[in-house]
């Protein structure tokens, strides 16, 4: 089996123009990864993200990939690993949904549902099945704080954030041992380019932490990662207070 630990030389982002894998993309190169691959939706947004990534010195791919395709999964896929090794896949897809237009259209909330949920699951038995087959290899899963509890202003996305991140903890339990290792990361609220929300202060991070702490926590071979740091506390606490309390703060 192949150590991990280090910076890997290889790098496989599933959600292929998020801005949380690609500000990792870019500190995974400037460290000693030579190959990138971007899986998503074929598109002018995930060929102008492999040319920022090639311009860095990486060889970079692109794949074709749908979180909402789960039967076309281990083929688009089973491409990527039949090219060679992979030592680092971050499954960094996802989607906010709209918390009060979804409570009203069912449809669009199973949507919020399946690409954050379902599709993750099926992405990450596909992409661990095959780190396992290769010996070696981390699954990092970008969860969220989100995921902790239920909060009355994003219970959508919150409660698929929540089986995401089950889920990532099972399978991480399931390849232990095999050379395989998954790492949850939960941050909090990102400040970013593409949807600037309120400033929740302490709590809220950028695409840059995120990446600085993915990196920190790959090399200390962690299972889970909050970003801030300071979440871990602050939901140790919000997780025992009573929901008849819960359900009055401005959350």
């Amino acid at each position: 089996m192949k150590d991990a630990i280090g910076p890997p030389r290889s790098l496989l982002i599933l959600g292929g123009t998020s801005e949380l894998g690609l500000a990792t993309a870019r500190r995974m190169i400037g460290r000693r990864t030579r190959t990138v691959w971007l899986a998503g939706r074929l598109s002018p947004a995930l060929d102008a993200a492999a040319r920022e990534l090639r311009a860095l010195g990486a060889r970079v791919h692109t794949v074709a990939f749908d979180a909402l395709d789960p039967g076309g999964h281990e083929e688009s896929l089973g491409k990527v690993f039949a090219e060679g090794p992979v030592d680092l896949v971050l499954l960094a897809f996802g989607v906010a949904g709209d918390q009060l237009n979804d409570e009203a259209d069912p449809p669009a909330a199973v949507r919020v549902a399946q690409t954050n949920y379902t599709g993750a699951v099926s992405a990450g038995l596909v992409c661990g099945m095959a780190l396992q087959a290769q010996g070696h290899g981390t699954l990092v899963v970008l969860s969220s704080v989100a995921g902790e509890r239920a909060r009355r202003s994003d219970f959508i996305y919150g409660s698929s954030k929540a089986g995401l991140d089950s889920f990532a903890q099972g399978l991480g339990d399931a390849l232990y041992g095999t050379g395989v290792r998954v790492m949850v990361v939960r941050p909090g609220p990102v400040r970013s380019r593409k949807a600037v929300g309120p400033d929740e202060g302490l709590l809220s991070t950028t695409p840059e932490a995120v990446s600085e702490a993915i990196e920190l926590g790959l090399r200390r071979g962690a299972e889970t990662v909050w970003v801030p740091g300071l979440l871990r506390f602050v939901m140790a606490g919000v997780r025992h207070v009573p929901r008849a309390l819960f359900r009055r703060l401005p959350l």
